[in-house]
């Protein structure tokens, strides 16, 4: 008889089996086992390669990139946050939560904040990249771009990794580019009301608290996106319009859950960002977290006995 084990993680709510988890990309690194002197090795030039991929591109942005999107969260106008143009320098573009938030923090001194929004950013992009984070900054520029600029799509990786776990974070997606919010799609078509029940009503109970406090914005914030919906991709954004991208983004979710890829969550939320920046590529770092949960939601249920009673994280089928 052929056993195969489908794990269930009730904190999840997705069901996660070994065999598909085992074949995601981009997670796993294989090969001969090192020594000390490689590893060291193989660190410092991760290390080096990482320092001179950033200082190429603070030079190519003329010394001026650092902290460029967290300016913007940082010098919002707490009344009035959606009073510049679009495009400008300063522009805040995200959701009045989001801009009441930043209203705060702006009452810090700039260095004190953009010390405190990288780190945060170091965080997350460490929690999702563990031991092979050096390596990867050093292969992939687009995370070493965003750590500079400070815009917030290492965030949303980690949130949406996180929400398979705790789909309350999907709040944080949905109030700031919205669009990538289309992942939720994976708990509609898998059935997994409650957990999109708690997406959904994390997002609408910060909203209607900020709504209290700032009826006004909500509205400036809804024509602001109605009107950047109608307008051409940004100047220098991957030209792939949004109206192409979401229908794809929609299938490649559905399909995902349909077949028990989770990882189509990360690629699908990547694929519906209101502007595709080459950068905003980090935001497939998430895929990584996702395996990782996975692997250990099968190393937890591997562990115990198996039981058929009704309800049972485990099951054995034949």
């Amino acid at each position: 008889m052929t056993k195969t084990i489908a794990v269930h993680d009730p904190g999840a709510g997705t069901l996660l089996h070994d065999s598909r988890w085992a074949r995601l990309p981009f997670v796993r690194l294989r090969g001969k086992s090192l020594t000390r002197e490689q590893r060291r090795l193989l660190w410092f030039a991760a290390t080096v390669e990482s320092l001179l991929v950033a200082a190429v591109i603070l030079a190519f942005q003329g010394g001026e990139g650092w902290g460029l999107d967290a300016w913007a969260y940082w010098s919002v106008d707490q009344v009035d946050p959606y009073s510049q143009t679009v495009g400008s320098y300063g522009a805040f573009l995200y959701g009045p939560p989001l801009a009441q938030v930043f209203g705060i923090l702006g009452r810090l001194p700039w260095p004190v904040f953009l010390v405190g929004w990288t780190g945060l950013l170091i965080v997350a992009y460490a929690w999702m990249t563990q031991r092979y984070a050096l390596v990867l900054l050093g292969l992939f520029p687009a995370a070493i771009l965003e750590l500079i600029n400070g815009n917030i799509h290492l965030l949303l990786a980690a949130a949406i990794a996180l929400g398979f776990r705790y789909p309350w974070t999907w709040s944080f997606v949905l109030l700031t580019k919205v669009t990538p919010g289309i992942g939720l799609v994976w708990f509609a078509v898998r059935r997994e009301w409650r957990m999109l029940a708690i997406a959904l009503g994390a997002t609408a109970a910060v909203a209607a608290v900020s709504f209290v406090f700032a009826p006004w914005m909500w509205r400036e914030w809804i024509e602001l996106l109605i009107a950047e919906s109608a307008k051409p991709a940004a100047a220098k954004a991957i030209p792939i319009p949004l109206t192409i991208r979401l229908p794809i983004s929609l299938l490649v979710v559905a399909w995902g859950a349909r077949t028990n890829r989770p990882w189509t969550v990360a690629v699908a939320a990547y694929l519906a960002i209101p502007a595709l920046w080459w950068y905003s590529s980090v935001m497939l770092l998430a895929i990584i977290p996702i395996r990782r949960m996975g692997r250990q939601a099968a190393a937890a249920a591997a562990a115990t006995t198996p039981d058929l009673t009704p309800g049972t994280p485990a099951t054995l089928t034949p």
